[in-house]
């Protein structure tokens, strides 16, 4: 999971964030450290508190994408993104991979199609996941992270 923050204090919400997934999704069994990073795909003169975590759940993908869509809600997110067109937003937690499953739904597709172009991604999960493979492109995350321009 992938979690993103360019307003108000991003690291308190971060922290938020984690805890509020902790209560309820499930508990972190991996946390990478935090990364300031500029937005990606729109201007803004914020940027952005950026983390990856793992966890474990007893739910289903489309539940856990429900759970995360209320944590972004009460921490203050008003609109998702739409056709592509990017914003300012208080949080932002993204479904990275669930274990090697390939989902492909109207309001879920997993792994996260864009995931493999980000460095704001792929930096933090390389900090706890950076030989599990991509189970489309083949590449591990470390080997997805090279791939990209600096």
């Amino acid at each position: 999971m992938a979690l993103g923050s360019n307003l108000g204090n991003g690291k308190e919400l971060i922290e938020q964030a984690y805890a509020l997934l902790q209560e309820r999704i499930g508990p972190i069994t991996q946390k990478s450290a935090l990364y300031t990073t500029a937005p990606v795909g729109f201007k803004s003169e914020h940027l952005f508190t950026n983390s990856a975590i793992c966890l474990q759940t007893t739910y289903s993908a489309t539940e856990v994408l429900q759970l995360t869509q209320q944590i972004e809600k009460d921490l203050g997110r008003t609109h998702k993104s739409v056709n592509g067109l990017y914003a300012d937003r208080f949080m932002d937690i993204d479904i990275l991979y669930y274990n090697v499953e390939q989902i492909n739904l109207p309001n879920l597709i997993v792994p996260h199609p864009l995931m493999h172009t980000r460095r704001f991604v792929l930096e933090p999960l390389c900090d706890i996941a950076p030989t599990f493979k991509h189970p489309i492109l083949g590449k591990n995350t470390k080997q997805l992270l090279e791939r990209i321009e600096p």
